[in-house]
C-alpha cells in the first residue's frame, strides 16, 4: 500500500481500517472507523482534503481526488462506492450508494439514501435527493428507490466490513502506524 504525505498532510487512517495493499492514500485525507478502501483504488487529498466516514467502502479501482482550487470529497458513513467510481470534488452523504463505474463530479451531492445507478454520470452542481434513483449519461431522475435498493444501500457496507475482516485476520490490509 502507498501512504504518502504531500504537501505537509499526512493520511489519518483509523487503527481498524482495511486499506489494500495496492491502494495508495496521498495528502490530507481521513479515514474513518471500519472503513475499507479495496485494491487498486486511488485516495489523493493533494489539492484539497479529502474526508471518508466510518464503515464507508471504497470498491476495486475507484479513484477519488478533489478540485484544487475550492472543493473538498466528503463522503459520510455507512457508504458505498461500487467498483470503478470516479468521485471528484463532491458530497457523499451518510447512507449513500454510488454504483459500479459511475462518475459524481465537481460540486455534486449524493444525499443520504440515495443511489446513483452503476455507469452513470452526475454532472456538476447536481443533487440526487434523499430516497432517489439516479441512472443515466446524464444521469437523471428515475424514480424513488425500491425496497431491493433500500436493502442494499444498508447491507452492503456490513458485509463489506466483514469481508475487509477476513483479511486482517491474517495480515493483509493492516495499516503501520507512523
Amino acid at each position: 500500500m502507498i501512504i504518502m504525505d504531500y504537501g505537509g498532510k499526512s493520511p489519518d487512517i483509523a487503527a481498524d481500517a482495511f486499506i489494500a495493499p495496492n491502494a495508495a492514500v496521498i495528502g490530507d485525507v481521513v479515514i474513518g472507523a471500519q472503513s475499507s478502501i479495496w485494491f487498486a483504488c486511488t485516495v489523493r487529498g493533494d489539492g484539497n482534503f479529502i474526508r471518508i466516514g466510518a464503515r464507508t467502502n471504497i470498491q476495486d479501482g475507484t479513484v477519488i481526488h478533489v478540485d484544487s482550487a475550492s472543493l473538498p470529497t466528503i463522503i459520510g458513513d455507512d457508504v458505498t462506492v461500487g467498483h470503478m467510481a470516479l468521485i471528484h470534488a463532491c458530497t457523499l452523504e451518510d447512507g449513500s450508494f454510488v454504483g459500479m463505474a459511475a462518475t459524481v463530479m465537481d460540486g455534486a451531492v449524493v444525499e443520504t439514501g440515495a443511489m446513483v445507478a452503476a455507469g452513470a454520470l452526475v454532472t456538476p452542481g447536481k443533487t440526487v435527493k434523499a430516497g432517489q434513483l439516479w441512472a443515466g449519461t446524464p444521469a437523471r431522475f428515475m424514480r424513488d428507490c425500491a425496497e431491493r435498493e433500500i436493502e442494499m444501500i444498508e447491507s452492503v457496507p456490513p458485509e463489506y466490513w466483514a469481508m475487509a475482516q477476513e483479511y486482517l485476520k491474517i495480515g493483509i490490509g493492516v495499516v503501520e502506524k507512523k
